[in-house]
Parts: structure tokens; C-alpha cells; sequence
């Protein structure tokens, strides 16, 4: 099964994550399917910036997110509706 989840890659005490689609029994550093974005949330104003189509579209396919990157899909729909 697949899950849309968040990837580490930042330095100690400075979080930056990629948001990945990947099998669901790999660990989250291992080889990943696809990157479909990024998240920091220790810079100012907490940039967000995923490719909702592809995100769409893993989820039709049966990939299930995880809570984390499901608030910030939510997030990225407002806004880009408003």
C-alpha cells in the first residue's frame, strides 16, 4: 500500500521535510515513488508548496496520507480557493 507521508531531510534543529509518495512499510528515509512538494516549518511564514494535481492523483490511486500531510493538503486547497 502506498501512503503520501513527510521525508526529513534537515539539519539538527532545523526541520525540512519533503512530502512523498512511498510504500507504507518502508521507512520514511528510504527510496520514495514520487516527491510531490516541500514543507519548512521553521522559516518565516511556514512555506508549504505541493503539486495538488499529483497529490489528486495518488490519492485516486489508493494512496492514503498521513494526518500531517493531510492538514496540509487542506491548507494548500484553501488557499489556493480563496
Amino acid at each position: 500500500m502506498l501512503a503520501i507521508r513527510l521525508k526529513r531531510v534537515g539539519n539538527k534543529h532545523r526541520p525540512f521535510y519533503r512530502i512523498v509518495v512511498s510504500e507504507n512499510d518502508k521507512v520514511p528515509r528510504s527510496r520514495h515513488v514520487e516527491e510531490l512538494g516541500f514543507y519548512h516549518p521553521v522559516a518565516p511564514g511556514k512555506p508549504v508548496k505541493i503539486n495538488m494535481e499529483r497529490a489528486q492523483y495518488w490519492i485516486a490511486k489508493g494512496a492514503k496520507p498521513s494526518d500531517t500531510v493531510l492538514g496540509l493538503l487542506r491548507k494548500e486547497q484553501k488557499k489556493a480557493e480563496a
